[in-house]
C-alpha cells in the first residue's frame, strides 16, 4: 500500500510517501518526502525533494497560487530526478493533516462532500490552516481522481474527551451551546509522542500520566491519562495558552475591549497583532525563532533576554496546571522545534519542579541526538523524554487502519 500524506501548514507544507505491507512499530523511511516554504518571498515557494534512494531537488516555483505549486510538488512523484511511481493511480490512500474538526469529528474519517463541507465551515475558527487542508484535498482529487481514498487526521480529536470542566469557558452557557469551547490543537503530535512513550518505557499507554510539550512555532501541552487528552492549553482557537513564536498565548481579555474602545484598534488590527506580532517575536523585537533568540541574548539584547524569560516563565505555569489535571505524573515529554532542539528550555521547566523529585542528567540533555530518549537521572521521580514527534507517520498510521477497516 502506497500512502500519500500531505500535512499543510500555514506557510509551509510537508509531504512524504510510504510503502507498506504491514504496519510496523517505527516509522519507516519515506519513499519520497517533499517541503514548500512560502513564507521567504511573495510569490515565490522553496521546494526541497528528496528521495529514499538520494536523489534530491531544489528550486524555486513562480506562481501566487497555492494549488499550482501544491501540483508541481505532486508530479515530481511520477517524473524526474526524484520519481517514485511510474503513475498517479499507484497511490492507495491520500491522508491530510486538517487542523480544526469541531465538536463533529472526534476520530479520523474518509473525506466525503459533508467532511469536505465541514472543513470550509470550520474556516473561521482555523483561518491559516484549514483553507489549505481544503485546497490540499481538492488538488488530489483534481490529480488523482474521485475514486482514490482520502483521510481527514484531525488535530482536534485527541481532545475531544476532554471533561466537560476542561472544555467548558466561564462565560453565558449559551455561548457554549453555540459551539463556543476548548477544543485544543496539536492533537496528532500529542498522540503520537504519547505512543511513542509507552513504548519507551515499556509500559501500556492506559496506566501512565503524561504532560506531553508541544515546542515550536505554535506551543502547546497536553495532560494525557488513560490515553486520551483530559487537558491543553490551546482552546477554542490555537491562540490560548503558551507564548508562542509569534502568537500572544493567554492574555487579559479585558486589553483586547480596552484596545477596541480606547486605542482605535479594529477586530482586524487584533487578529494581527495577536497572531503576527506577539509572543517571542512581539516582545524580543528580534524574530519568533529561538535560535534567533538565542543569539541576540548572547549579544547583550536585554528584550530577547526578557522575551526568553517569558517563555520560560508560561512554560513552567502551565506545566504545573497539567500537573494538577493529571493528580501525578509519570512522565513529562518534550517534542517539536523547541522542545527537541533546546537543551535550556527543557532544563528551565524541570528545575523549576526539583521539589517535588523531578531531575534532569545534565550530559544526557546537552546532547545533540535525533533518537527518542529518556534524559532524567535514575533518581528522578519522574522520566524526562524527548521524542522526535512523526505527524506524517501518525497521519500514514490512520490511513492504514482506516483502509484496513473498509
Amino acid at each position: 500500500m502506497k500512502i500519500l500524506v500531505l500535512n499543510a501548514g500555514s506557510s509551509s507544507q510537508k509531504s512524504c510517501l510510504y510503502e507498506l505491507t504491514e504496519l510496523p512499530d517505527r516509522p519507516p523511511q519515506p519513499l519520497w518526502e517533499a517541503h514548500t516554504d512560502w513564507s521567504h518571498q511573495q510569490g515565490v515557494a522553496e521546494l526541497q525533494v528528496k528521495t529514499i534512494h538520494g536523489a534530491e531537488v531544489k528550486t524555486d516555483i513562480t506562481s501566487d497560487s497555492r494549488r499550482d505549486v501544491t501540483e508541481q510538488m505532486l508530479k515530481t512523484l511520477w517524473s524526474g530526478a526524484t520519481q517514485v511511481i511510474q503513475q498517479p493511480n499507484q497511490i492507495s490512500i491520500v491522508g491530510h493533516r486538517v487542523v480544526h474538526g469541531g465538536e463533529t469529528y472526534q476520530s479520523s474519517t474518509r473525506v466525503t462532500e459533508a467532511v469536505k463541507g465541514a472543513i470550509a465551515d470550520l474556516i473561521d475558527l482555523a483561518p491559516a490552516h484549514n483553507p489549505a487542508n481544503l485546497e490540499g484535498i481538492q488538488v488530489i482529487e483534481e490529480l488523482l481522481g474521485a475514486d482514490v481514498p482520502q483521510v481527514a487526521v484531525f488535530d482536534t480529536a485527541f481532545h475531544s474527551q476532554m471533561p466537560r470542566s476542561a472544555a467548558t469557558y466561564a462565560v453565558p452557557y449559551e455561548w457554549f451551546e453555540r459551539g463556543i469551547r476548548r477544543y485544543g490543537f496539536h492533537g496528532i503530535s500529542h498522540q503520537y509522542c504519547a505512543q511513542r512513550a509507552a513504548q519507551l518505557l515499556d509500559q501500556e499507554l492506559s496506566q501512565l500520566r503524561l504532560i506531553n510539550c508541544h515546542l515550536g512555532n505554535g506551543c502547546s501541552l497536553a495532560a494525557i491519562r488513560d490515553g486520551y487528552s483530559v487537558d491543553t492549553t490551546m482552546g477554542f482557537t490555537p491562540l490560548e495558552g503558551l507564548m508562542m513564536g509569534t502568537r500572544s498565548g493567554s492574555v487579559d481579555p479585558g486589553i483586547l475591549l480596552y484596545l477596541l474602545r480606547e486605542g482605535g484598534y479594529t477586530a482586524d488590527q487584533l487578529d494581527e497583532a495577536l497572531n503576527k506580532a506577539s509572543g517571542l517575536k512581539g516582545v524580543s523585537g528580534v524574530s519568533g525563532d529561538m535560535r534567533q533568540i538565542m543569539q541576540a541574548i548572547d549579544q547583550g539584547n536585554d528584550r530577547a533576554q526578557l522575551a526568553l524569560d517569558i517563555f520560560f516563565h508560561r512554560l513552567r505555569s502551565c506545566v504545573g496546571s497539567m500537573l494538577a489535571s493529571l493528580g501525578g505524573l509519570d512522565a513529562l515529554i518534550f517534542t517539536a522545534g523547541i522542545g527537541e532542539n533546546s537543551p535550556e528550555a527543557r532544563l528551565a521547566t524541570v528545575e523549576a519542579f526539583e521539589f517535588l523529585g523531578w531531575e534532569i542528567n545534565p550530559e544526557k540533555n546537552a546532547e545533540r541526538s535525533k533518537d527518542d530518549r529518556d534524559i532524567a537521572t535514575p533518581e528522578s521521580t519522574v522520566r524526562v523524554l524527548v521524542i522526535h514527534t512523526q505527524e506524517d507517520w501518525a497521519i500514514a498510521q490512520e490511513c492504514w487502519r482506516l483502509a484496513q477497516s473498509h
